[in-house]
């Protein structure tokens, strides 16, 4: 399936999607209930992917740590105040198996539905867990040497960073899963990558489950680097067996193994602390783009186009997002005004646009991972109405597989700054159609003159005709060639102009 250069995700709670569909069907539900209706809206919305998050097998002991968990459980009584222990399944990242999950209908329902998404041309993506295992994992019990350990004085005073824990060879005191800033997550046990076995056995599990799928999301896929290893848990990740440590990153060999059988594979991986170019230098097709996100949200302009000022590359392979099931929902977190103006940026610029289930919808409450049930919130028709004018744009060929650039501002007179509130780009085919967007990513008025990078302007009539909203203007070309084009926008305002030339 040919992709286009910038392709886009849709991601979807599973648990929660088959939850809702069982309670319409008055049965539980499986991926072969996953209506047609659903696959073709979002294959029409011009999607490449889906990504189905908490496909694959969790276990009693992941469950169990979610329903006791006395912060977890204060948390999920906020999201629903009617929670009830059969609400809580269990994080879908303390994975048992790479199996998929038998309450969904297992290996030939998971076969039945990407058949399905072949016939829209959709392309499915799966999570992997490379840092850490449910509490049990067939691992913990066959082979504890594939993990980090502790001891008796690590179980006393970090209690909530180490386990005990019945072994084939005895009792033993294991980690659990975290990174250097956190506590361990307490449904997890920590795998440790500079064992070889533990190494081969990742590598196979990868090579097996990527033939369920066409790509992977790699869940916090920095940690198992050499040096975060180093850092977060230093010399007990000694091996405990005594075999020779492994020093060298996991990724690029087993990635590259995937590859020889399966070339059009993807791999996404969950990355943070500036480590994205490190990791798609280790042979990651995408890296989550968390800077960005983040610049958008603290409302500045210019440390945003600084960050564009990235390597086309780097970018190309970028995962653009305003919110995720990490992250807090977009239509709480921004103002309305700003929701907007954030996500024309955040979409229209090159690399993967990954949009969150429920964003189109307007929802504001965070779902907890633990849980199969969410909330009721009812639609909000203007958030739905804008992203679909928006989606309209993210599907034309310039954006999709176009040239892009930032475009430069200047001051539209002396002594005002105001210039600087704005983040303008545009795109461009070999067929001469082009884009142009400009943003006051500011809440104050703004005014600026735009140099216009397109050829061809003088001795024509210009027309910027809005995508996002009916407004066209018309402009003389010699003037905008010689003067730029002239912005005068209120706080938080966007266009996405089609730009035509015209005798």
């Amino acid at each position: 399936m040919l992709q286009p250069l910038y392709p886009s995700l849709y991601q979807i709670n599973t648990r929660i999607c088959l939850t809702e569909l069982g309670e319409q069907l008055g049965r539980p539900a499986t991926l072969d209930d996953l209506p047609d209706s659903l696959l073709d809206r979002i294959a029409a919305q011009g999607f490449d992917w889906i990504w189905l998050l908490g496909v694959w097998q969790t276990g009693v002991a992941g469950q169990h740590t979610s329903r006791t968990h006395p912060q977890w459980r204060d948390g999920y009584l906020k999201q629903l105040p009617d929670l009830t222990d059969k609400d809580i399944c269990g994080s879908p990242f303390a994975v048992s198996a790479y199996l998929p999950h038998s309450d969904y209908g297992g290996l030939p329902a998971l076969e039945r539905l990407r058949e399905r998404l072949q016939r829209r041309n959709l392309l499915l993506m799966l999570d992997f867990v490379g840092n850490h295992t449910a509490l049990d994992h067939p691992w913990v019990h066959d082979h504890p040497e594939y993990y980090i350990h502790g001891d008796e004085n690590n179980l006393l005073h970090e209690p909530q960073n180490y386990y005990r824990v019945q072994t084939r060879i005895g009792p033993r005191i294991l980690a659990h899963g975290r990174d250097p800033y956190f506590p361990g997550w307490p449904d997890s046990a920590q795998l440790n990558y500079r064992h070889a076995g533990l190494r081969r056995a990742m590598s196979d599990t990868l090579h097996e489950i990527a033939r369920l799928c066409d790509g992977l999301r790699c869940d916090m896929a920095m940690l198992t680097l050499p040096e975060v290893l180093a850092r977060t848990w230093g010399e007990a990740a000694q091996p405990i067996d005594g075999s020779p440590p492994v020093e060298v990153s996991f990724w690029p060999e087993a990635l590259a193994r995937v590859r020889r059988e399966h070339p059009g594979f993807r791999f996404l991986a969950e990355v943070y602390w500036d480590l994205e170019w490190e990791m798609q230098q280790q042979g990651f097709d995408y890296t989550y783009d968390k800077r960005l996100y983040d610049r958008l949200r603290g409302g500045e302009p210019t440390s945003v186009r600084l960050h564009l000022l990235a390597n086309l590359e780097f970018q190309r392979k970028s995962v653009r997002f305003l919110e995720n099931h990490d992250e807090p929902r977009a239509a709480a977190t921004f103002p309305w005004p700003q929701h907007q103006a954030a996500a024309v940026i955040t979409f229209l610029v090159p690399g993967l646009r990954f949009f969150h289930e429920g964003q189109f919808e307007g929802r504001t409450i965070q779902a907890s991972l633990h849980l199969r049930r969410r909330a009721p919130e009812p639609p909000n028709p203007f958030v739905n109405a804008f992203y679909q004018r928006l989606l309209g744009c993210i599907y034309r060929p310039e954006v999709r597989s176009g040239r892009w650039q930032l475009c430069e501002t200047q001051p539209a007179w002396t002594d005002n700054p105001t210039w600087q509130q704005f983040v303008t780009f545009c795109w461009q085919t070999e067929q001469g159609r082009r884009l142009l967007i400009v943003v006051n990513y500011s809440p104050n008025q703004g005014q600026c003159r735009l140099v216009l990078p397109f050829p061809g302007l003088r001795g024509k009539r210009i027309e910027l005709r809005d995508e996002m909203r009916p407004i066209t203007y018309a402009r003389d070309g010699n003037a905008l060639g010689e003067e730029g084009l002239y912005l005068d926008m209120p706080g938080w305002c966007y266009h996405v102009f089609e730009v035509q030339s015209l005798p």
